[in-house]
């Protein structure tokens, strides 16, 4: 484990254009000791495998999961390794960012409160030494899972109350809802219905695996 260093996870599958203005953004980061482990996924494994893999050959003492399709800020790797630096006791830090032109805001961490929702991404440093394999079974919630176990384990985050990179694929907006759509009598409707279904039965492993 090379102290100070950070380890750039990214999992590829399709996603050329995107990755292109990914890297572009990881060069341009103010934080430099940085090693960058590109896993494409050549057989639609599926990002979890792609994560474990990069996991597996990461030499830093932080690793952060960085999506193929995430443009972030120069500085946002330098405010999250402050973060930890100046919170020795926490294992990972995350912060808000935006999907599209959407805000998703997070907020501060608390058990309870993130065992009701999950409100942090995986793109999050990691201290290493804290970092655990993710579940390659799941296929949503796998952030949500990754969060709920690490604090089984007595891990805990810290959170960076600023915009620090943005999802930019145009693929990824056609799974997201307003979250008024998962109330009644709004998701009976023949346009909300399917998404909503799929995400119920998703959440329902989540909530069965971790007890919640």
């Amino acid at each position: 484990m090379e102290k100070d260093l950070i380890s750039i996870v990214i999992p590829v599958y399709n996603q050329v254009r995107e990755l292109e203005q990914a890297l572009i953004s990881i060069k341009d980061q103010t934080y430099k000791n940085i090693e960058i482990i590109i896993e494409e996924d050549k057989q639609h494994e599926g990002a979890p495998v792609m994560r474990n893999r990069g996991l597996a050959r990461a030499r830093g003492e932080y690793i952060i999961f960085w999506d193929a399709d995430i443009v972030a800020v120069p500085k946002m790797l330098e405010e999250l390794y402050q973060a930890l630096k100046n919170n020795p006791e926490v294992s990972f830090a995350y912060c808000d960012y935006y999907f599209k032109n959407k805000k998703m805001p997070s907020k501060k961490f608390a058990i309870e409160t993130l065992r009701k929702n999950n409100y942090i991404h995986s793109t999050s440093l990691i201290r290493r030494k804290a970092a655990i394999k993710w579940d390659e079974n799941l296929k949503r919630f796998q952030d949500w899972d990754l969060w709920l176990t690490m604090i089984k384990k007595g891990e805990t985050g810290i959170y960076v109350p600023k915009i620090l990179f943005t999802i930019i694929a145009q693929g990824t907006i056609s799974t997201w809802l307003p979250s008024f759509a998962y109330k009644k009598p709004w998701k009976y409707l023949p346009g909300f219905r399917k998404k909503v279904k799929k995400y119920e039965k998703a959440k329902n492993i989540i909530i069965k695996k971790h007890r919640l």
